[in-house]
């Protein structure tokens, strides 16, 4: 596939205020979400969640893509459709998340690199005759007084640019995700920084290891004060800091950038990315929406694992999707919120 070819995949992803919903929960964390409502951590329940996500009518109209785990991406609905082919029916691309998760770093302590790399080419292999179309693999960056260190941002860039690029030679476009955690108390300069330095390390690897960035997405936190500051930076601050860095470090050939909403509520994550619609003006890139909890977190209280509440679960998440794309946009308004 040409690079034109993935360009036309990622921005077609992000066209008209689209953004990706991130229904890639592991096993082991949707069954933290299951638990929250009482429902079993079941294949058939998985199943039975994700087909309601699915099969939400008009979806397609603020989603570009979905991001699936393994066992979803094989699964079928209960009238033994695949999912995927739900998704795409909608005009939705699906995606597949491929890492395996972020390990302790060797000599490294309290920090982590992301592993998966091993096996790799094969495994796209297989996931493109599925019919993924992109993927994903996610990075994580610790801060605190004294990390991250250089070690552990060189060590996640140069695995991040390694899944790129086999995910492009295999014809799919990646979705880079280099998220640097909320947690701590760090304030919103500390962010700025340590986020400016992992992406100039991980746009650096990219170019090293020849990845057509026409053809990637971009899935970066937004600069914002850790969950336990002091004083944490308001919603145009964040909005600023997170442009300004952007700007400094992310090139004009990437087609998009869709946010991580990173443990932000649902309505504060929203109104982050409409704040930089709005301020941004003729930005390079498309300033979007990759969120999983921040999209999701009502819909899954909405359904409670019940049939009778799939109904009331879709709206639920047409809703917050609406939103989102509004933001996308930059036409999101709180009134919009009271109105629903």
């Amino acid at each position: 596939m040409s690079d034109r070819d993935l360009n036309a995949i990622a921005t077609k992803i992000v066209a008209d205020g689209r953004g990706v919903l991130a229904a890639d929960e592991s096993t082991g964390t949707i069954k933290k979400r299951f638990d929250q409502i009482g429902v079993e951590n079941t294949e058939e329940n998985r199943r039975d969640y994700r087909e309601m996500l699915f099969r939400a009518e008009g979806h397609g109209q603020y989603t570009g893509g979905v991001i699936l785990f393994d066992e979803t991406l094989r699964q079928k609905a209960a009238d033994g459709t695949p999912l995927v082919d739900l998704i795409r029916n909608a005009d939705v691309a699906p995606g597949i998340k491929v890492d395996k998760g972020a390990k302790p770093l060797p000599f490294a302590p309290g920090e982590t690199v992301t592993e998966g790399l091993d096996g790799l080419r094969e495994r796209f292999e297989e996931y493109r005759k599925l019919g993924a179309e992109f993927a994903k693999w996610r990075a994580v960056i610790r801060i605190t007084d004294d990390l991250p260190s250089d070690y552990c941002i060189a060590a996640n860039a140069h695995a991040l640019a390694r899944y790129a690029a086999l995910s492009q030679e295999a014809g799919i476009v990646p979705i880079v995700e280099p998220e640097v955690l909320m947690d701590g108390g760090h304030d919103l300069a500390r962010c700025q920084k340590v986020t400016e330095d992992t992406l100039e390390a991980v746009f650096a690897e990219l170019y090293a290891q020849r990845v057509a960035l026409e053809g990637m997405l971009l899935k970066p936190n937004m600069v914002i004060s850790g969950q336990d500051a002091a004083d944490r930076a308001g919603i145009q601050e964040v909005a600023y800091a997170t442009l300004q860095t952007l700007k400094r470090c992310v090139p004009a050939a990437v087609p998009g950038i869709v946010f991580l909403s990173g443990g932000q509520t649902e309505e504060e994550a929203t109104a982050h990315l409409d704040a930089m619609n709005r301020m941004g003006g003729d930005l390079p890139w498309k300033l979007s929406f990759s969120y999983g909890r921040a999209l999701q977190q009502s819909a899954l209280k909405a359904w409670s694992g019940k049939p009778e509440n799939v109904a009331a679960g879709q709206r639920a998440y047409l809703h917050r999707a609406r939103m989102n794309w509004a933001a996308a946009r930059g036409e999101w308004h709180a009134e919009l919120e009271k109105a629903a």
